[in-house]
């Protein structure tokens, strides 16, 4: 999807740092307007080539008084002004406005965090008929504070403390609140949110997914040659599924799909992932058998971050091998490579405006993502990059993929190299692992909750423990549970079981996989764990 070219007005939201800034952007899609996020930093081409209608600044963990803390570009101020251009600063972004525009920020003499009680002080365009008086709660998370505002500007809501919680310059179409509108934590925030593109900007409502189809079918037909062929990694989760069905439809029987076992798959998930790609979805699929390829690079390798450019330098080397067979079939050698990347995957594997580090230095590189090697022959499309899960599954039910693929719970690329801790060759883990997983997901389904959990998936501990099993004394291998609970994959909270259902999982599972003599779970939410171990 290019952006550029998107049948919708463009919201684009300047990422300062902040780990809210995705639900901005998931908050102004799900008021059927396209919203793209990018670095804080970005150049001023790079913001006028997107020609947006508003524009939006991020909250973020810096002091707009620390060396070095990042800002919008040189002459931002002289665009938006001289476009018609709309711009609303959220926290760190409203203190960068005041500052920039030659007001004076400060450190608050009292900090505010959390839940916090504003007062509408003036009849303004952010809260639109709120009168003076309207109180509201919001979410704060600042140490700074708007002490002097700009020429124009004017204070339209103060907190109990008496700190400046909203501004605006409606002439000049400048806007700033000091507080989250975009978290729950905040009621009122997504009728602010609403009233302030609707009614003060003048937004439409009119992106779709329908649209979204229609152009991604162009793009590809506009990108792919009559007679190019073109390669689909599957891997039997939504994202691949989707891809793969949108380029079918485009370009028809000229994709050929691959699913690749890499000897790091569920229980049996090779024939269960080919025999529905065969009934239900009708693609023309290749299975390729890679267990000993994976696994003997993978041997002896326990940084997460190797593991994964090692198997994504291993599926391309798979994928170009079947573009050559392809080549000898065909007598045309295969040009692109379709992926299921979605948009979290592309925010992840960068780092934080301000932070001075590079994709080096992420937390961890998706496969599909910071994980390719730079000198993979096959051209990429990524027909999805742009969206989130839950609009990758409407998508899909647009595209007619069968429900059961929609509902599946993300796997990750690496499969389970990245939930065996440390050497996955080490022993039976992989073996382990697979029927420890099998029991505890099937008895999410059995228990009819499965719908209701966004991921749930165990994981093999690089550790021993002690044990009392048939009078004996063991010494096995320990297992963690983990499910959770989360709209997009970019924050989550791990999900809340009845005791009784850990307990019989847990039961069920020492007492049918051999090695396993402790169940553990884990209850941590993301932040400040990710999902997946490594």
């Amino acid at each position: 999807m290019d952006p550029q070219n998107v049948k919708s007005i463009l919201v684009l939201i300047l990422d300062y740092g902040s780990q809210y800034t995705h639900l901005i952007t998931r908050r102004i899609r799900s008021l059927s307007v396209f919203s793209l996020c990018i670095s804080g930093t970005s150049s001023l081409k790079s913001i006028v080539d997107l020609k947006p209608r508003v524009i939006i600044l991020s909250g973020g963990p810096h002091s707009v008084h620390s060396p070095g803390s990042p800002s919008f570009p040189d002459g931002f101020v002289e665009y938006v002004e001289s476009n018609g251009v709309f711009v609303l600063g959220i926290c760190y972004g409203l203190q960068l406005i005041v500052q920039r525009l030659g007001g004076v920020v400060r450190v608050g003499e009292k900090q505010e965090y959390g839940r916090m009680e504003i007062e509408v002080v003036r009849a303004c365009g952010l809260f639109g008929s709120k009168e003076v008086g309207h109180k509201q709660t919001v979410w704060m998370s600042h140490g700074d504070e708007a002490a002097e505002l700009p020429e124009g500007f004017e204070v339209v809501a103060r907190s109990q403390q008496g700190s400046v919680a909203a501004v605006e310059n409606r002439e000049r179409r400048f806007y700033g609140l000091q507080y989250h509108p975009e978290v729950t934590h905040s009621p009122e925030g997504m009728e602010t949110l609403r009233h302030f593109l609707f009614d003060v900007c003048g937004v439409d409502a009119g992106w779709n997914m329908e649209d979204v189809l229609n152009e991604e079918i162009k793009l590809i037909n506009g990108m792919v040659a009559p007679d190019d062929h073109v390669i689909c990694a599957l891997s039997g989760g939504v994202d691949s599924t989707v891809a793969a069905t949108l380029v079918h439809k485009a370009i028809g029987d000229r994709l050929h799909c691959v699913f690749v076992d890499n000897g790091l798959l569920r229980y049996k998930e090779r024939e269960r992932v080919m025999e529905t790609f065969e009934r239900d979805l009708h693609l023309p699929v290749t299975c390729v058998d890679a267990t000993d390829q994976f696994l003997s690079k993978l041997k002896g390798v326990v940084d997460p971050e190797m593991k994964r450019k090692i198997i994504g330098k291993e599926f391309i080397a798979i994928f170009d091998a079947f573009g050559q067979d392809l080549e000898c079939k065909q007598g045309k050698k295969p040009v692109y490579l379709v992926q299921g990347t979605l948009y979290p995957d592309v925010i992840e594997s960068c780092p934080p405006p301000g932070s001075g580090r590079t994709h080096s230095h992420t937390i961890k590189s998706h496969h599909n993502v910071g994980g390719l090697p730079k000198d993979m022959k096959l051209k990429l499309i990524e027909p999805l990059k742009l969206l989130f899960k839950d609009e990758v599954r409407e998508l899909g039910r647009i595209l007619n993929v069968p429900q059961p693929f929609l509902k599946r719970h993300p796997f990750p690329g690496p499969g389970l190299a990245v939930r065996v801790l440390g050497d996955v060759t080490q022993g039976n883990a992989l073996d382990i692992l697979r029927q420890v997983d099998e029991i505890f997901v099937q008895s999410i389904k059995d228990a009819g909750i499965y719908d209701s959990i966004w991921q749930a998936f165990a994981v093999f501990l690089p550790i021993r423990s002690v044990g009392v099993q048939g009078d004996q004394r063991t010494h096995s291998h320990v297992v963690a549970l983990r499910a959770v609970t989360s709209q997009d994959g970019m924050t989550a909270d791990w999900y809340n079981f009845e005791h009784k259902f850990l307990d019989d999982v847990a039961r069920k599972i020492c007492n049918s996989v051999r090695g396993v003599n402790r169940v553990v779970q884990d209850i941590t939410s993301k932040p400040p764990s990710t999902i997946e171990w490594e």
